[in-house]
């Protein structure tokens, strides 16, 4: 028998119906286990995360109130239990060196038993370049498999290897935008993939370790300085103190009570201060502390203290005052330190100061000497002599030299006129222009006057050419007129009109013409004689004679004599090639005993001639004989300085006393002269 269609129909229907529900029950069931398995692992997580927040808070507090030397060790401690916690298997801190800021040091690490010890000072610059560049950078590296490293990281991949370092979690320590270090968190056992709440938690742990170690820094930083200042204020002797206004309650240093002599028990105030100063000068160390206190400029203040012993010592105060917001004073700190012994030598240096200016008078004097013998040797380095006669010309030089006055310079021939004539002229104001010289003797009379004064074409037979005359071309400068004596006397009231008025006429014209000229004069001759004979015209002479100047001859400043024969030996040893280095004590002596008639002119021919003779380094001199017709034989010491003093009474017209008198020149007194010349018979008919 068949069933109905509809019958059949409804069952399969119904059949399917349980399929359905029978797989939804599973759906729902599955979904069920699912929604319990995260609801068991956020429990997990929630769990874990109270269990590190409460962790990581007791370790914030622990580390807040912990000394700064503590806190090293506590970060390792740290580590350990934060490992732990969250299943790492090494934790490390790196910070940068003091001694080397280029350094990143392992300065912290926890690691299981067993594992590689790192090497002393490891730098992470040299085992993790890569790494490192990130973390000053300030980025955090994540490093979930070491395969995922960058190329440029392959010194890292190689370090991290070496020390079995699956994956790595590594932050930057910093503190005020300032990094110094990196904390990093590795598994060295297997691979781990972080998930954002670890890197989120392991990111405060690294904030934490920052806050702890810049605390620690800035710890030892500031006992350090505080170190410092103690030493160095030991080391000065400096007493440091603090005053507050408000309880004049005074903090102080052992080295303040020492030098104040306090009570080292007792607490200091303002008064025990004001009362160990000295009585005298109390008033103004007590001005000079409100001024500092009320203005908050510098106090400086120097006063005595009195002792116990009724002795004092002398302090130096110095201080600033410092104010509230309110702008009302607040306190005034300071430093003081004992200046007695430097007040001891105050006192000292004063005496010596008294005795400097008792003694400056004549030191002044003598400084005056010295530098004056100093510019006459440098001055005139081409004249050569340290004797006193020459001293005595080298200074009329300096006197003559820096005014425009007229010096005639007398001396035997071959004394170096025309070189004293050069120095004055270096020394003067005219010195930018050349030395005009013109020698008379050299010239005939009848060419003196054109030589002179110049001349027209045509002046005279045989005069083609107009000339400039000598005068005309020492315009602005100096013309030295050497033997003098030789110009006729009716040319000598031509030159003394162009003395006196710088006026003259060229030969042959009427044309008057203007000069300025500096005339220095030299002669060999007796002037003053040839005016009482009538040869030479008395005004001229008087005005050429305003400031004689007389040469000694070499006879009278032998002991300039070795240093001229060595001035001539380097002059000729140059010019010849040759090389000296001795001369015999006997040669040197016989140079000093003759009496060169032809002065220092025949004492350098005599070198020059040694010079060219000579075959070795030792100069073989030969000295004119005494009874040469060069030089006339005296007989005893007695006719020869009769001689000399006679030949310097003529050179000086027998004007005994005066600036540039025989007296002078000689360098005797002038009642000392009047006595030799009694004794030996001198008097002017002789």
């Amino acid at each position: 028998m068949t069933a109905p269609a509809d019958t059949i129909s409804h069952k399969t229907d119904k059949k399917n119906l349980l399929i359905y529900l029978e797989e939804q029950v599973k759906e729902r069931t599955a979904a069920l286990e699912a929604s319990n398995r995260r609801l068991a692992a956020s429990e997990k997580d929630l769990e874990e995360r109270l269990k590190f927040e409460t962790i990581l808070a007791e370790i914030s507090a622990h580390f807040v109130n912990l000394p700064a030397e503590h806190i090293d060790r506590e970060i390792t401690k740290t580590q350990r239990r934060v490992s732990e916690l969250l299943n790492f298997d090494r934790s490390s801190l790196w910070q940068i060196s003091d001694r080397d800021p280029e350094k990143l040091l392992l300065t912290h690490i926890h690691q299981p038993q067993g594992s590689r010890r790192p090497p002393r000072d490891m730098d992470a610059r040299d085992f993790f370049p890569w790494s490192t560049g990130k973390i000053m950078k300030g980025e955090i590296i994540i490093v979930s498999r070491m395969e995922d490293l960058p190329p440029e990281a392959r010194r890292d991949r190689e370090s991290w290897s070496l020390y079995t370092t699956k994956s790595s979690l590594v932050f930057p320590l910093s503190t005020g935008g300032h990094i110094f270090g990196a904390l990093s968190f590795a598994m060295v056992k297997e691979e781990r993939t972080f998930q954002p709440s670890i890197v989120k938690r392991l990111r405060l742990v690294a904030e934490l370790f920052a806050s702890a170690l810049a605390r620690k820094n800035a710890d030892s930083a500031l006992r350090e300085a505080a170190e410092r200042l103690t030493l160095a204020t030991n080391a000065a002797g400096a007493a440091l103190w603090v005053i507050e206004l408000d309880t004049h309650k005074v903090w102080t240093t052992e080295k303040t009570r020492e030098l104040f002599q306090l009570d080292q028990d007792k607490e200091p105030r303002d008064e025990d201060f004001i009362r160990m100063i000295h009585p005298g000068d109390r008033r103004l160390f007590n001005q000079d502390l409100r001024r500092a206190t009320l203005s908050g400029k510098e106090l400086q203040s120097e006063s005595r203290i009195s002792l116990a012993n009724d002795e004092s010592r002398w302090i130096l105060s110095r201080g600033r005052g410092y104010f509230k917001s309110n702008g009302k004073p607040d306190r005034l700190m300071g430093v003081s330190v004992d200046i007695t012994e430097r007040k001891k030598m105050e006192l000292l240096l004063k005496e010596h100061i008294r005795e400097i200016e008792h003694l400056k008078e004549r030191l002044h004097k003598e400084n005056i000497y010295l530098k004056g013998r100093i510019n006459l040797l440098d001055e005139h380095s081409e004249i050569i002599g340290q004797s006193h006669a020459m001293r005595k010309v080298l200074a009329q030089v300096e006197q003559v030299a820096g005014t425009d006055s007229t010096a005639l310079i007398l001396g035997d021939t071959g004394t170096g006129k025309e070189l004293l004539a050069r120095a004055i002229h270096r020394l003067s104001n005219r010195k930018e222009r050349p030395l005009v010289s013109i020698n008379c003797a050299s010239l005939p009379p009848t060419l003196i006057e054109s030589e002179l004064f110049g001349r027209e074409k045509g002046a005279y037979t045989g005069a083609l050419t107009k000339m400039v005359g000598r005068f005309e071309i020492a315009n602005g400068s100096t013309l030295f007129l050497d033997e003098i004596g030789e110009i006729p006397l009716d040319i000598q009231s031509k030159l003394l009109r162009v003395l006196e008025e710088g006026k003259f006429e060229r030969l042959g014209s009427t044309n008057t013409l203007h000069v300025d000229v500096r005339i220095i004069a030299a002669t060999n001759r007796y002037i003053a004689k040839e005016v009482q004979e009538g040869s030479f015209r008395k005004d001229l002479f008087y005005r050429l004679n305003v400031f004689p100047i007389v040469i000694p001859p070499l006879r009278d400043r032998r002991e300039d004599i070795p240093l001229m024969v060595w001035s001539f030996v380097r002059e000729f040893q140059k010019r010849m090639g040759k090389t000296i280095e001795y001369i015999s004590k006997q040669d040197m002596d016989a140079l000093q005993s003759y009496s060169w008639p032809g002065n220092v002119r025949e004492l350098r021919n005599v070198i020059e001639r040694a010079m060219i003779l000579s075959r070795d380094k030792t100069l073989a001199v030969h000295v004119p004989r005494s009874d040469s017709p060069q030089a006339p034989a005296i007989s005893n010491l007695e006719e020869t300085e009769r001689h000399h003093i006679m030949g310097v009474l003529d050179r000086c017209g027998w004007r005994i006393g005066g600036e540039g008198g025989a007296a002078d020149v000689l360098g005797l007194k002038r009642s000392t002269l009047y006595s030799k010349m009694n004794k030996l018979g001198i008097n002017r008919k002789s």
